[in-house]
């Protein structure tokens, strides 16, 4: 038998069942109210990610554009020869990425670290053999743990690189270079084994000794990233045009700090240090 309510009781559970629907919808407003505030909160983070994303790239497009007038065109030795390289090669990145191509975000990260190894390259050239010093320099990339990361062995090579760059040191510029040179040749063969090379591509390109070129251990390297092969020259050339800057420096072996000014050696450390970055980043 069906059991009677009274019209209070009904009264009583209809209340009950408006304060709940308004319980839900208030609930329900609250929710969406705070999901259109994080919402908007994540879209100005981005927006302002973007912002200084695309004014971080116009700064260096612009330094680049300035350096480039400075460079001494003239000049025939193999390191302003990689410099001119890396130069052609950095065009050919952009001219084939150009601006609004559709890129990944990992695409998008190497890309903006080339116009940063490109503005780097020519600032220390023109610092290193013209005395010429920009008036807008790139932002600093530290590498932070990232190389630890990788080797322990090669993070404290590069804590005695950077404690070998002393102004009272007077081999600091060879000192320096010898174990930042290690770090280049020692971190490539520790992410690409010749063995790994040869199975990803048994017909890759090879060293009178055998072994896979610099450049086929670069392209294993980035072998996930999905880019043109100009980024792989780029990022050859890059690695080229700092052992050649190595050897620039070596020579420099007389005097206080050897025979350039302490701001030489920390423009060609920041050089060295962001190479470091960009190896770790396209290694990942």
């Amino acid at each position: 038998m069906t059991k009677r309510i009274s019209t209070s009781q009904l009264k009583s559970k209809l209340r009950q069942a408006e304060r709940k629907i308004r319980k839900d919808v208030n609930d329900y407003n609250r929710a969406v109210n705070k999901y259109n505030s994080q919402l908007k909160k994540a879209v100005d983070a981005y927006s302002r990610f973007v912002r200084e994303y695309n004014s971080s790239v116009r700064k260096n497009k612009q330094i680049i554009s300035k350096e480039i007038r400075k460079l001494n065109t003239s000049s025939h030795s193999t390191y302003y020869i990689s410099v001119q390289t890396m130069q052609q090669h950095y065009l050919d990145v952009s001219s084939l990425y150009a601006e609004g191509c559709p890129v990944s975000s990992e695409q998008d990260e190497i890309l903006n670290l080339i116009e940063t190894e490109q503005a780097n390259s020519i600032i220390t050239a023109n610092a290193i053999e013209n005395n010429e010093y920009p008036d807008e320099n790139t932002e600093d990339q530290e590498i932070g743990d990232k190389l630890h990361l990788v080797s322990v062995d090669l993070d404290n090579r590069w804590k005695g690189a950077v404690f070998a760059l002393n102004p009272n040191n007077p081999d600091a510029a060879r000192h320096f270079c010898t174990r930042a040179r290690e770090i280049f040749t020692e971190f490539i063969e520790m992410k690409a084994p010749d063995d790994a090379v040869f199975r990803f591509n048994p017909s890759c390109a090879r060293t009178d000794r055998g072994n896979a070129t610099r450049k086929e251990k670069i392209r294993y390297m980035m072998r996930d990233k999905q880019m043109e092969s100009c980024v792989i020259d780029f990022a050859d050339e890059d690695i080229n045009n700092i052992l050649e800057l190595f050897h620039v420096l070596s020579d420099g072996t007389h005097g206080s700090a050897g025979r350039y000014e302490f701001d030489k050696l920390l423009q060609v450390k920041k050089r060295v240090e962001q190479g470091i970055n960009f190896l770790c980043i396209i290694s990942k």
